[in-house]
Order: structure tokens, then sequence, then C-alpha cells
């Protein structure tokens, strides 16, 4: 016979977002206040149909993939290692959708929107490849010769995945992890090319066509000072291997269904990218700094992810004789994770205005200067928060929110942690924040650029310029003194800037609940008589008080 209270489960599964896009009217907002009421109406029929393919394509090859990771291929007939990692059908059936979309060469605005479309289904084997290519691109486009542009560029750029070539970047080795001027992967020259010997050892993309590495040229000084920047194809013009050996993939504890091994390396045939000399600047400019501009909206996805699932679970699930999302402390769960996931999405938004500045050629001096802080200082913070507003989620379905095939939380916790240490470690990328204000004087420059998102008046404003003063000489002294309490800061300086971009859309109930959390010191809501009213506003257009 049916059992009965199957059948809020059943209307709830019946009710989730059959388009992410359409599911998440913040980003069209934050779009809108960017490109303008004319420029969205030209990109929203594509980002439309994308955030429809997420949810009904993407999605669903994304939990199989789940249960059949990649492997190592076996070897031929004849006992020849074939170097090629097999997937599961659903792979490709995901990856010609993503790649139809064009995510890995739009222009900034739209790989961006498209970026947060797809992490909605965690990295699903495919947001970690996009993202790589759309970083070589970028290598290849500002630093190519035209000769490796005419070779490599096209089939990056291709949107038929079953043609298309995709890209990787292998920059990290057992020794040296975070710090690249230890590695030791060796470029010797041969004619127009280099020869390139040594082993990475996390090697995401593993099946890639083309592989972006750093190597140091033979006789090259130490430290990053003596890397260059190389693209070394996967097979030869005939076809063959072109000299590595895929020694494992990683059995990771989350992006389980992406190609992540240790590649040795034997004199494989690589191709500088930009003069040797300037390999490390140009892996970090092009190739890093996209990484971590499109991890952060990725984390916003993981965030806004999680919460469409809790608050429509909320809004099914009784206990008690009440629907859940009407008890206060489960509507302020809700409430914390809406706040945070437009947060992300607003500094990420910010910061992609930087990337398209920079991507034309107009953002000035001081736009890159502001950028290469804020690309490090902006993935700190937000993968640190996807992590916590997922666990958030998991807290909201209970105990169904640790059942792998209940919902898509468990791996989108397992996704966020591995985004987390992708691209650099919090602590690395707060030592680089901190070392690049030092030696570009770039303090005042940054302040300068957080107090100028802040609207003019209103008490939230004054609020953030209040907390922006008392930040300042704290700021100051780390700089002079050391790091020890510089995370904490760098955190506090990337709330304020978030606070901003979300005041920019007046003093709403997001832009004040984010305002009181993270600026106000020793905020404490039990103490704030208009904190419950305030948590139901920020829900209301989603959660109105049953």
């Amino acid at each position: 016979m049916d059992f009965e209270p199957r059948a809020e489960l059943e209307h709830w599964q019946e009710a989730r977002a059959g388009n992410f896009y359409s599911a998440t009217p913040n980003l069209a907002r934050a779009l809108r206040a960017r490109l303008g009421e004319d420029g969205l109406r030209a990109l929203e029929p594509r980002l439309q149909a994308f955030g429809e393919t997420v949810a009904t394509v993407v999605e669903p090859s994304v939990r199989a993939l789940e249960l059949r990771p990649p492997s190592l291929a076996p070897a031929d007939a004849l006992g020849r290692e074939s170097q090629r990692v097999a997937f599961d059908p659903e792979y490709a059936r995901a990856g010609r959708a993503i790649w139809a979309s064009g995510v890995v060469a739009a222009p900034a605005f739209e790989q961006a929107a498209l970026l947060y479309l797809l992490a909605h289904a965690g990295e699903g084997g495919h947001t970690c490849p996009a993202v790589c290519t759309a970083g070589l691109i970028r290598a290849l486009r500002q630093h190519g010769s035209p000769e490796l542009k005419e070779r490599f560029l096209a089939p990056l750029l291709d949107r038929d995945y079953d043609r298309c070539q995709r890209g990787a970047q292998f920059l990290t080795e057992v020794q040296g992890g975070s710090d690249v001027g230890a590695n030791r992967v060796e470029a010797v020259p041969e004619g127009d090319a280099w020869r390139i010997s040594g082993e990475k050892w996390f090697c995401s993309v593993a099946d890639a066509d083309q592989f972006l590495l750093t190597a140091r040229p033979r006789g090259a000084p130490p430290g990053t000072r003596g890397i260059g920047c190389f693209l070394v194809p996967r097979c030869l013009p005939d076809g063959s291997t072109n000299g590595f050996r895929l020694r494992r993939l990683k059995d990771k504890l989350g992006t389980r269904a992406l190609a992540t091994g240790e590649i040795e390396f034997t004199g494989a045939i690589g191709h500088a990218v930009g003069a040797p000399e300037d390999g490390f600047r140009i892996a970090a400019s092009c190739v890093l700094d996209t990484s971590r501009w499109l991890n952060a909206l990725g984390s916003a996805a993981l965030m806004r992810r999680a919460y469409l699932e809790a608050a429509s679970f909320s809004c099914f699930r009784t206990a008690f004789g009440r629907r859940i999302a009407d008890y206060p402390l489960v509507r302020e769960n809700l409430a914390v994770m809406k706040v945070e996931e437009q947060a992300a999405l607003a500094s990420s938004i910010e910061l992609t205005a930087l990337v398209e500045d920079i991507d034309s050629g107009q953002a000035g001096r001081d736009g890159v200067v502001w950028h290469r802080i804020l690309v490090n200082a902006n993935k700190f913070v937000t993968s640190l928060a996807a992590t916590h507003c997922v666990r958030r989620g998991i807290e909201a379905l209970g105990g169904n929110g640790t059942i792998e095939d209940f919902s898509p939380l468990p791996r989108l916790y397992r996704d966020a942690i591995v985004f987390e240490s992708w691209e650099g470690t919090h602590n690395v990328l707060c030592d680089q924040v901190l070392r690049d204000l030092v030696r570009l004087d770039a303090l005042d420059l940054v302040l300068e650029r957080v107090r100028g998102c802040l609207p003019a008046g209103g008490a939230g404003a004054a609020t953030v310029a209040e907390a922006l003063d008392d930040l300042a000489p704290r700021l100051q002294r780390s700089l002079a003194e050391g790091s020890l309490h510089f995370r904490r800061q760098l955190d506090l300086l990337v709330r304020a800037l978030q606070a901003g971009c979300l005041l920019a859309h007046g003093e709403t109930p997001a832009a004040a609940l984010h305002v009181r959390r993270h600026l106000i010191p020793g905020y404490d809501p039990e103490a704030d008589q208009s904190y419950t009213s305030l948590v139901d506003e920020v829900l209301a257009p989603d959660l109105p008080p049953g």
C-alpha cells in the first residue's frame, strides 16, 4: 500500500528548480546593474536556455558520474599503456551540453554567468575543464606567438564537444605545492621547441588535449624568476603520446567525476608561451587568476544550490504539526545561507567588471592592481563561505541531508572543500595579498576602491564606513609588522566590499543582515529587537511566514 508520509517528499522533488537561471533572480539583478537593461535582454535568452540545460541534462549526468568515476583505460591488445582516461558515456553527454553554451570563450560577464549556472550542479567533471580551458585561451590570446595561436587556439574555441580540444594547467609538484618557486620540472631547448621532463603531482583534467605547465629552463635562476610557461600537446602529429606517463588517478574527497592524476613527463615536446623568463607571471596573471575568479563564482553557485534545496525542502517537510520553514531556527539558518550567497555573488560580479576591463585593455594601472588584490582575497572568502553554507543546507535536511541519493548536498559539500584548496590555500592567498599590498604600496588604493562601492547616505553605508575606518590602521600595522592577524583583517575587508555592493541596490534586508553579522563589532542578535523581522524580510520573497 502507499505510504502517505512519502507524499510530501514527492511534492518536494516535483517542485525542485527546473531552470537555475529562473530560480535565481538575483543573478539577473546583478547583471542588469552592470550591463543595463538592453545588455541583460541580449544575454538573457542564452542564460535561460543554459539554466534549464544544467538542471535537466547536466545535473542527472553528474548524479550518474558520481557512481561511476573516471578510471585509467587498460592497455591495448599488445600490452601498450594507452595513457587514456575512461569515462562513463554520461560524461560526454554532459560535456556536449556544456561546451555548446560557449562558456570557455565568452566575454567576461557572460562567462561568469554561465559558469555560475553550471556550478549549480557542483564541479561535475566539467566545471574545472571549462575554467582551465578559459585560462589557457586567455594565455594564448595575450602571450602566444602567432604560430602558437594558429595551431592551438582554434580547437580550444570550438563549441562541438566531440571535435574540440580542452585545456589543463599543471603547476603543482610534490616538493613544492603552492611554493611554485621550488618546482623542478625541467625544460631543455631543442630547435624552436623544448623538451619537458619531470613529474607534476596534482593534474586535474588529466584527460585534456593541451597542457599548460610550468617548468624551469635549464640554467635558469632559482625561485619563481626561473620558471617558464609551456604548452604541451597531449599527442604528437602522428597521434602518439607526447612523452608522458599518467601514473595514477587520485581518489579525492570531492570533484570525483573529474580526472585528477599524477603525470610524469620524459622529454615531452613543449612550446614556450611568452618569454621563458616571464613564465610565472603569465601563469599567475592569465591562468591562476582566471581560475580564482571563476572559482569564486562556482562557490557562490554551490551556496545558491544549497539554499534552493534547503528552502524548498523546508516548505514541504512538516514536523510536530508545522512545516519546518516556520520554525525560527530554521528560518534564521536559511536567511544566513541566502545572504551569504548574495554577498559572494556581489563581490564576484565586482571582480568580473575588473576582468572585463583588463580583457578590453581599459583597466589602467589602478584597475590592474585592484584586480590583483581582489582576485585572491575574494577567492579566499567565498570558498570558505561556500563550505559553511552547504553544511547549513545539510542541517536543514536533517539526516536526509547526509544521504547521497536524496539530494545533491553531500556532493556539493565535498566539492566545496576541494574548491577551498584549488589555486592556493587560504593562508597562501592571504600572504600573497599582504605581500602585494606592501610591494605595490596599494593599501590606500584598495581602501578607496572599497569605500567607492558605498552609496552616499544611509545607515548601512555609515556602518560600513566606520568599520573601514577602524580596519585601516590595523591593516597598516599588519603591513609593517607581519601577517599573524592579517587573515582576519582581509576577511573583514572583503565583507565590507560585499556590503557596499549589496547596499548599491538599496538598504535591502539582505544588505542589513550582512552588515550586522559581519561589520558591527560585538553584534548581538538577541539584543536586536528587529532581528526576527529582519530574518522574515530576507526570506519573504521565497518563504513568507506561515
